[in-house]
């Protein structure tokens, strides 16, 4: 059999919210994504219930270094030993080495907190890592898989696309799509990383997926989707009303709180960023036809946060100004 099997992780004990994905060729398999360590005993489940030996991994696939991506990717690669870790330039060198990564998550979440939602990250040898370029080709049983950069929520982040399926492993590239709103509806909407969103990134990342043809988006948020060209319009206009609160954001630095102690600016300008991506996430919903509960609010609060957090940075960068610190 060559399918691929979406696995659930329960990320932070949430269901549907941030998956892997398990290839399978026959008697073989590859991993896209690892999530977190915490998730690793689920990806080994599969593999298990499949029939399908540890050693018979050939590849645990990351598309960015973001722990809900490749947090897990150590602890994977020691539990399967022919298995080769590939990654973009700048995620490689991370896994490697990644006590820099371990402790900037860790200044921003707190020892606690960051064992409670990644686990213990290992370096990874050298030897068991492999660098793929843009626009490189990987042959791999029945599958061709070209691997494509995708910058806009992470520069060191790259899309996969799988000629057997004709789907594409977006990571966070191609946005959200949570399967599980109370009402049971689905919409997308962009994420906005918290160090490095870039619009123009995102806009061309978005162009550059759907060139592919592709017929299926796999979200690591969460699971696949069709109808991609809709979906990229729906993105467009989310990343659209984002750089619009940025330029609104610079415009009242300049008037509304540029006479306001730092302190109460910097809460307006951490203020008004969550507003608005509250009121981009709301009009996405509306325009797909899904309505919000406060139930869906609360599943939605960190995504708020985060994609305010990006916002934050795209503003501080593009004024060189110091903003608040809202990790």
């Amino acid at each position: 059999m060559n399918e691929i099997h979406t696995i659930d992780c329960h990320y932070a004990d949430y269901s549907d919210v941030a998956c892997a994905y398990l290839i399978q060729e026959g008697n073989r398999a590859s991993f896209v994504e690892t999530n977190t360590t915490h998730a690793v005993p689920r990806l080994l489940d599969k593999l298990s219930s499949l029939g399908i030996p540890k050693e018979n991994v050939d590849y645990v696939i990351i598309t960015h270094v973001h722990l809900d991506h490749a947090g897990g990717a150590s602890a994977l690669l020691a539990a399967c030993p022919n298995a080769t870790l590939l990654a973009h330039p700048k995620a490689a060198k991370h896994m490697i080495h990644p006590a820099r990564l371990v402790e900037s998550t860790k200044a921003v979440y707190g020892e606690e907190n960051f064992e409670r939602l990644y686990g213990r990250i290992d370096p990874i040898p050298e030897s068991r890592v492999r660098v793929m370029l843009d626009g490189e080709s990987l042959n791999w049983g029945s599958r061709n898989l070209k691997f494509l950069y995708t910058k806009g929520h992470a520069n060191h982040h790259f899309c996969i696309f799988d000629s057997l399926s004709s789907g594409i492993f977006t990571g966070d590239s191609f946005g959200i799509a949570y399967p599980k709103m109370e009402n049971g509806g689905r919409f997308i909407f962009p994420t906005t990383t918290p160090t490095d969103f870039h619009f123009e990134e995102a806009i061309r990342s978005l162009n550059l997926i759907v060139d592919t043809g592709a017929r299926t988006a796999y979200l690591t948020h969460f699971g696949g989707i069709s109808e991609l060209k809709q979906q990229a319009e729906y993105l467009k206009v989310g990343l659209e009303l984002c750089q619009k609160a940025i330029v609104d954001a610079k415009i009242r630095l300049t008037s509304d709180w540029h006479q306001m102690p730092k302190e109460q600016s910097d809460q307006e300008v951490s203020g008004f960023l969550k507003e608005q991506v509250k009121r981009m996430i709301s009009h996405l919903a509306e325009k797909q036809d899904v309505v919000l509960t406060e139930k869906d609010w609360k599943l939605l609060q960190l995504d708020v946060e985060l994609n305010s957090q990006g916002l934050l940075f795209a503003l501080q960068r593009n004024r060189n100004i110091e903003g608040p610190n809202l990790a």
